[in-house]
């Protein structure tokens, strides 16, 4: 008897442990995910505020430290007249001026960095002090790589606006972007999948289906909204519900082959980014109505409704951005209003799998 109560006593003790460890990887996990979403705002001010080729040089390391000098800013400066964006954009700007767009994009490159160290430092710990589960540790390392892959991401789409465009290519945009949103969201399915759940009964037996189904449309439509920034193609056609006098405007396939439309006609990029608007809506409103219908009073039905006014409050802020004519303000708010839909989309569809299982800890 007195054997049995010391391994119950030893079992209560692990799962204690476990229980705590968990808990302080999700605390810094939701950090992390604070920060990752900083990042993507303060990345939508530099796009907005035409900040991004700024910085002509990729330095990982030195780039830590901005101008301190009179001659330090001449010459960063005289870097930046060297690229097309300032010859037939900014021609004659001041070196006050520049440090104004110099200072967004230092601020994003340096928020970057620190992301790095904010999670590669915890991860080593964690992982040294054994407080991280076997089953997690290789998910954390790939976030961890693919972060690594994002600077160089980051330094690829910057160098496409450095020698004949005056912008950087959307196609690159929309590639660093979307890798943003890919460790976001994974950041939120690990740290959802930690939390303790309530175990309630899906809807239906498709209903996790149709969650996940809804967090890709979510991060299409991010996507498509990337092309929409590269191609400044929310700065025309500033009225809804009609879009140049119609609900289908004409002139959405100019270019041939008919299909670079999609990617390079701002009119079709943009006209299709509404449609993609549109399409989450309904899809968020069904799945809400069925979640209701057939599991009333769940954590999934209850879900389910948040998502739905999310999009809800999503797609005002769009329609506001665009018809006063993408403010800097308005800009950044639409981007940060896209990524809470997602990180949303992705907790509930993680709420369907419920907790990980836990497993056996060492004493």
């Amino acid at each position: 008897m007195a054997s049995a109560d010391a391994i119950m006593v030893g079992q209560v003790e692990k799962d204690h442990r476990l229980t705590q460890d968990r808990k302080a990887i999700r605390i810094w996990l939701w950090v992390v995910i604070a920060a990752l979403f900083g990042l993507v705002l303060v990345g939508g001010a530099t796009r907005l505020t035409g900040s991004g080729l700024s910085i002509t040089e990729w330095k990982p390391i030195h780039g830590v430290i901005p101008p301190l000098s009179a001659s330090e800013w001449e010459e960063e400066f005289r870097l930046y007249q060297k690229i097309p964006q300032y010859e037939l954009v900014n021609k004659g700007m001041t070196v006050d001026e520049f440090k104004q767009i110099f200072w967004w994009e230092w601020a994003h490159r340096l928020l970057a960095r620190s992301i790095g160290v904010i999670f590669a430092l915890p991860l080593a710990f964690f992982w040294l002090t054994g407080r991280i589960e076997r089953s997690l540790r290789w998910p954390l390392v790939g976030i961890l790589a693919l972060g690594g892959l994002q600077g160089f991401i980051g330094w690829w789409m910057v160098s496409s606006g450095l020698t004949k465009l005056t912008s950087v290519s959307q196609y690159r945009l929309a590639t660093h972007l979307i890798m943003a949103c890919l460790i976001f969201s994974s950041c939120v399915w690990i740290m959802r999948g930690l939390t303790p759940q309530k175990t309630d009964r899906p809807p239906t037996a498709e209903s996790k289906y149709a969650a996940a189904a809804l967090a890709g449309l979510a991060l299409f439509q991010i996507y498509l909204g990337a092309l929409v920034a590269g191609l400044d193609a929310g700065f025309s056609y500033n009225t809804w519900p009609l879009m140049d006098g119609a609900l289908i405007p004409g002139d959405l396939f100019l270019q041939q082959p008919w299909w670079i439309n999609l990617f390079e006609n701002p009119k079709t990029v943009q006209f299709v980014h509404r449609c993609g608007a549109y399409l989450l809506l309904t899809a968020t409103f069904v799945h809400m109505v069925v979640s209701l219908k057939k599991a009333p009073g769940t954590k999934h039905a209850r879900g389910s409704v948040v998502f739905f006014l999310l999009v809800c409050l999503q797609a005002t802020l769009g329609i506001g951005t665009l018809v006063m004519h993408v403010p800097v303000d308005m800009g950044v708010a639409h981007q940060g209003g896209a990524l809470i839909v997602l990180g949303y989309a992705i907790a509930h569809w993680r709420g369907f799998y419920g907790e990980f299982t836990r497993e056996p800890v060492k004493a």
